[in-house]
């Protein structure tokens, strides 16, 4: 359906995409995954959508049954007849998804269209991104910084860094990647960054990091740490209330081959 080829992309001397490869297959979803306006705002939606589908060479009945069917999808059509410039910005971002499908494309590529918006559009837009590929069968690149949008949305991943892709595979197969290691969530009693830098040194741990309540850390499998983890916090008179074990998620996968959190 779509391949790149050792894609390069140079904008302002400086490097943004250097050799990408990838492709999507007919009808499949793909996340894109890397670190860290709707149009004529003195128009009102049903104009812009009007606009957007006379450009894809739409007239008629036909586009207006098919501006009716978006705004409902989009979940706006009570909204239509009000300028575009009083909307919010999650209410904007559902626009530009409405305009984008008014032709029916066979392939959408949303590139971070949940950012910065109200949880009820992000809602939205999470659900049309999941009927399209789901019901009608529309490949979607999706690319997002965050991950579980991606794990909801789609059956393949490529994780990216410093222009690269340096990881790609299903839900599955990046997850075993660290199958050699288990994630440990410490809460604590209060925060203590001498406790997170003693683990840190420690062999068999391979990340840390600190949350507000406490420390995730990733480690080898059958390392038997736990008692050395007690014994350094209560030297450090640091009181461990819990301690749970788990399999890594997408996102200790993530920090763990790029150093860094999802978000940064």
């Amino acid at each position: 359906m779509l391949e790149t080829v050792e894609l390069r992309k140079v904008f302002k001397g400086k490097t943004a995409v250097e050799e990408v490869s990838l492709y999507l297959n007919r009808g499949e979803s793909v996340g894109l995954i890397g670190p860290n306006g709707a149009g004529y705002e003195e128009l009102t939606s049903y104009e812009n959508l009007k606009f957007f589908g006379r450009v894809y060479g739409l007239n008629g009945k036909e586009l207006e049954i098919k501006i009716q069917e978006l705004l409902e999808t989009v979940g706006l059509r009570d909204r239509q007849k009000e300028l575009i410039r009083t909307y919010s910005g999650g209410m904007k971002r559902r626009i530009n998804i409405a305009a984008a499908l008014l032709h029916d494309p066979q392939i959408v590529i949303m590139d971070e269209p949940t950012v910065g918006i109200d949880p009820q559009s992000r809602n939205h837009i999470l659900e049309t991104v999941r009927r399209l590929n789901r019901d009608n069968g529309t490949t979607v690149l999706y690319t997002s910084h965050y991950m579980e949008e991606v794990e909801q949305l789609c059956s393949r991943m490529y994780i990216m860094d410093h222009g690269r892709i340096i990881a790609s595979g299903t839900k599955e197969e990046l997850q075993h990647i660290l199958s050699g290691e288990d994630t440990l969530i410490i809460q604590l009693n209060r925060p203590n960054p001498e406790l997170a830098e003693e683990l840190r040194s420690i062999e068999s741990v391979r990340q840390v990091e600190e949350m507000d309540h406490g420390l995730k850390l990733i480690v080898m499998k059958n390392s038997y740490i736990l008692s050395g983890i007690v014994q350094i916090a209560e030297r450090l008179g640091v009181q461990i209330q819990n301690i749970h074990i788990q399999s890594p998620s997408l996102e200790d996968v993530f920090l763990h081959l790029t150093g860094r959190k999802l978000r940064d």
